[in-house]
Parts: C-alpha cells; structure tokens; sequence
C-alpha cells in the first residue's frame, strides 16, 4: 500500500474554512509559545549545523548513529556527517544525544488543552481525596456556571463515584467529571436535574446509565449515555479552543513530540486547527482525524495533504467500535469475566461500521477504527476485509486504534489486510491491576500482544492516548521495554512476554507513527529532505539501563528552529 502521490497542498485560506464551517474568530495575539520560538515555517536566512551531538535516527536499513546534522535554509535536513559546511552558522550540541522528534500515534489534544483549566483528577486515590479536590476548586472558581474536570479511575476505589458523593461539596450549579479513559463520566444532582435524566430514562444504544438498587441514577454514565449530559454543556468558542491547543502543544513540546495524531476533532474545532497553521502558532505538527460528525459535516472540503509545510493534515476519519475496557463499555466475543451478563457496548452494528468504512474510503480518507475488544476488532477486521477487497487505487494504510484485546486467530488478519496496528504501551501498565479480571487469564493471550504482532511484521504505531495516559513519550518507551511502571512493578514485568526492544519502541515513536500518518516521506526521522524536527536529551535511551521513564528533554527542535528550552546543554 502506498500514499496518494498526488498530495493535496493548502489552498484553503483562513477566511475561506472559517465561512465554510460557519465559525466566528476574533484574533488571538501569538503569544504563549516557548521564548525560543519563531514561526516554524518561514525560511531561514543560514544553513545551521549542530554538531558534536550523540545522535540516532531510524532508516530503512535500521538504526543509524550520528554526531553532526546540517539544517538547510526551510527547516529540512540537508545532510548528516556533512562534508562541506562552509557557510553554516555553527551550534555546539555539547555531546547531548539527538533524535528525531517523537509522533504520538493516537492522542487528545482538545480534552489535554482543557484539562489544564478543568478539575484535574488524575492520579487520586480515593473518592474522599477526589471531593477535597472537587471542593477547592469549586471554592476557587465560583463564577463558573458549569464545573467540568477529568481523570478519575474506580479501580483502587472499591466503587464507582456517585452524584451523591458530589453532592457533598457541590450541589449549587451542574458538575461533570470524566473518568481516566473518557469513556464515562459522573454528574451531581443539579447535572442530571438539567438533562432530565430520571429513573424512566432508558439506557440509549451503545450506552448505559449505571442506576442504585432502587433503579434511579447513580450519576455514572458510560459511553453512548454521555451525550445525555454533555448536551447541555455550553460549547467552548473558536478562541477556547485555540487556548487550549497553544497550551497543550507548550506541555508536548516539552516532553518531546513535536507531532501527534489527533484522535478526534469535531467540526467546531477543526477551524482552530486551520486558524492556528495558516497564522504560523503551531509548534507541533499535527494529524487530524475527522469524527464521524465532522467528516458528514465537511466531506470532502476538510481532506488536505499538508497545510503550512507539513504543520497540519487532515486525511483520516474516526469510527468507535465500542468503548474500554475499565468501564465494561469494549465489546467482547464472550462475557466480562466479573460481570458474566455483559459482553459490552458496541458503539455500532457491524453492517453499519462496514458502510462507514466504505464511505471514508470512497472519500480518499483514511479510516481508524477504535475497538478495544476482541468483539470490536473482529468486526473492524471484517469490516476491512469487505471493503479494502474491491477499493479502488491508490489505496491508502488503514489503522485499527488500540487493537487492545484480539482473538489469537485475529492476529495475522492485521498483516493479511496491510492494516496499522496504533497501540499504546502505557495502556498495559495502566491496566495490569484490572485486565485479568475483567477478561481473565486466557484472553490476556491476545491483548496488549506487542510482540506477536511486532513478529507477525505488523507495523505497530506506538501512542499515548493523552490524557488517558501519560503524555511523556519515554514514559511509554519504559512500559513498551520493561513492562513495569516507573516503581519497577510488577518485578520481571507484566506479560514480559510481550515487550519491545529499545530499538522497536523507537521506531513505533517515530518512523512507523509518521507512516501510519503517510507522512514518512517527511517526518519520523532525520534523513535528507525530510524536517528536521529534533531533540536533545540529558541521558542516552540505547545504553544499557532500565529506567528510560528518568530521560528528560533539554531542547525540542520544529523545522529546524528551538521551539523550547528546557534545561542546560
């Protein structure tokens, strides 16, 4: 399979999209970006040349090592080792190691914006330690109508949170709190009085209203059921969410993505995205999927190969075939272990997901399908299977998104059909306390299997999910590699089994995140042409050591320019 090559370059001005999605703008001053930082896409004056640098980028031959890389005049990488520098402003790298700048193959960046103005939860223990938080930021914020926030995970907890918990220090206007994998979320009172949502409510297709033993609404609602609530939320303005994208790609640029595919935008957002390249304030390259929504929205007037030289495309279109795990919301072949009545929340019939794959493709996008159960990756894996056998040329890379839990059959389908496998290797950590006893030891065969796709020659696209899971791409280097958190546990790893050498991690953060984006010919590593999108960092991740989660970055580098300093070479 191949890109398309005749790629769609911007044309599509700024006026044009904002009156085409309908969408109001008042201009934002460039601010908030790093104080190294200048527009990443107009050309330089001088050729530079870092040199003195301990640098390692992926070609197709393998891993190749450096100690000088020479930056031409747009941003791109004119030579590695050059011969003939003459003319080249010289930087000195000090011995830092250099590699290319990491892809995150699936994350949120709308909901990791907000999070930095919302109830942040993460992390909390307990649901006593959750309302101290709730409270004082409640205190801090009385003038807002709605209290919104994310983060929270019951496994630890004992049990679910409930609108009577909230209750406790928030009872005056609505509260709507997310749980860690955005697949559920928990209301007060006031929250479900707005939206109505009563005994008599019924359960929509695909989710589910968690109700007390007298059959009235505890104030969890899973996956489909949060629209019931989320309705009624007042929507963010183009300005909000160019806020939040500016302060989201600060914190990524700092742990050393300098892209990322964006897992899901909506129409409202996507002219922000637009806004923000053509105006020349983005310092992270970003891979848009469409939701479903704004794909029927726009069609095919949103599809761009590159906007800004490379600083945005839209080109992939999202599906959800279920919901996750922890929530019992992914769809499984044979009932949840500890919940033998349930098998899940498909999101979407199988003929239905058939044809939504089919429109994408017949539209030149690229569909990613989520499906985290062995149920939803099976009919995803069906679903490709009818429509890629009579798709028309030039045929683009399709992607499955977390391929979590797979029938050990399902496997090779994914090399079979040339499909992208876009996991998460934080995910298998974040779930270890969980994913046995949610599908017990037997299935645990086929999920979180880096390896046995990695040997079965699936590219596997390595992501986060942010802000479901950590951001930092050396957090997800250590889990792919060890299979333990940070504190080491559990001692000789989880499913070791399974894990990926320092090398493969590498790769799936870089040249195979750019090619399931069809962005290899330009990003994912640093070879002539290609961006030089770069870091410098304060230890070396292919010496020998475990704790690759301790790597911290001192320089992030976007065409060729410092987007952000942060700490000594």
């Amino acid at each position: 399979m191949h890109d398309s090559h005749t790629a769609e370059r911007s044309q599509l001005s700024r006026s044009q999209f904002l009156r085409m999605t309908g969408a109001a703008v008042t201009f934002a001053a460039a601010s908030g970006l790093a104080t190294a930082c200048s527009d990443t896409h107009q050309p330089r004056a001088e050729r530079v040349l870092l040199d003195g640098v301990r640098g390692y980028t992926c070609t197709p031959s393998g891993l190749h090592q450096f100690s000088s890389i020479l930056v031409d005049t747009n941003g791109r990488v004119e030579a590695l080792d050059p011969a003939n520098t003459a003319g080249a402003r010289r930087i000195n790298g000090h011995s830092r190691v250099c590699l290319p700048g990491f892809h995150d193959a699936h994350g949120h960046i709308w909901s990791f914006g907000a999070a930095a103005t919302q109830i942040d939860l993460a992390g909390v223990r307990s649901v006593d330690d959750a309302l101290r938080v709730i409270a004082t930021y409640a205190h801090e914020h009385r003038e807002r109508p709605w209290l919104l926030g994310r983060g929270w995970n019951d496994v630890g907890w004992g049990r679910l949170p409930s609108a009577a918990d909230i209750d406790r220090v928030v009872a005056d206007r609505p509260l709507w709190l997310l749980r860690v994998d955005s697949h559920a979320g928990v209301a007060n009172t006031a929250a479900l009085r707005l939206a109505g949502i009563t005994a008599s409510t019924p359960d929509p297709v695909g989710g589910q209203i968690i109700r007390d033993h007298d059959g009235r609404p505890s104030g969890v609602l899973v996956d489909a059921a949060k629209k019931l609530i989320e309705q009624h939320i007042p929507a963010p303005t183009l300005l909000d969410y160019e806020d939040r994208l500016l302060a989201a790609q600060r914190k990524l640029n700092s742990a050393g993505l300098t892209s990322i595919s964006e897992a899901s935008t909506a129409p409202d957002q996507l002219p922000a995205l637009f806004d923000l390249a053509n105006t020349g304030r983005m310092t992270l390259r970003i891979n848009a999927f469409l939701s479903w929504d704004a794909f029927t929205r726009f069609g095919t007037q949103a599809r761009i190969d590159s906007v800004a030289d490379d600083m945005l495309r839209v080109r992939t279109v999202k599906l959800l075939a279920d919901g996750a795990l922890g929530s019992y919301g992914a769809a499984l072949l044979d009932p949840y272990t500890d919940r033998p009545t349930s098998r899940g929340l498909p999101q979407l019939e199988p003929a239905e997901l058939t044809s939504r794959v089919r429109r994408i493709v017949d539209a030149g996008y690229q569909s990613a399908i989520h499906a985290i159960g062995d149920y939803a990756n099976r009919i995803a894996l069906d679903a490709y299977t009818e429509v890629l056998s009579s798709a028309r040329e030039p045929r683009l890379r399709h992607r499955i998104e977390h391929a979590q839990v797979l029938s050990p059959s399902d496997l090779p389908r994914f090399t079979q059909l040339g499909l992208i496998a876009s996991m998460q290797p934080s995910h298998a950590t974040d779930d270890m306390n969980m994913a046995e006893t949610r599908i017990g030891p037997t299935r645990l065969a086929g999920a979180y299997a880096w390896r046995s796709l990695l040997d079965l020659t699936v590219v596997l696209a390595a992501g986060s999910d942010f802000p479901v899971s950590s951001h930092r791409p050396f957090d997800g280097l250590h889990t792919a590699v060890n299979r333990t958190d940070r504190d080491g546990q559990p001692i000789g790893g989880w499913h070791r089994e399974q894990a990926m050498t320092v090398a493969e991690a590498f790769r799936a953060y870089t040249h195979n995140a750019a090619y399931a984006a069809h962005q290899e010919r330009v990003l994912g590593s640093l070879e002539p042409g290609k961006h030089a999108d770069l870091l410098l960092l304060d230890q070396d991740p292919f010496s020998p050591q475990k704790e690759l989660w301790q790597t911290d970055v001192l320089q992030t580098w976007v065409g060729g320019k410092c987007v952000g300093e942060y700490g000594q070479l």
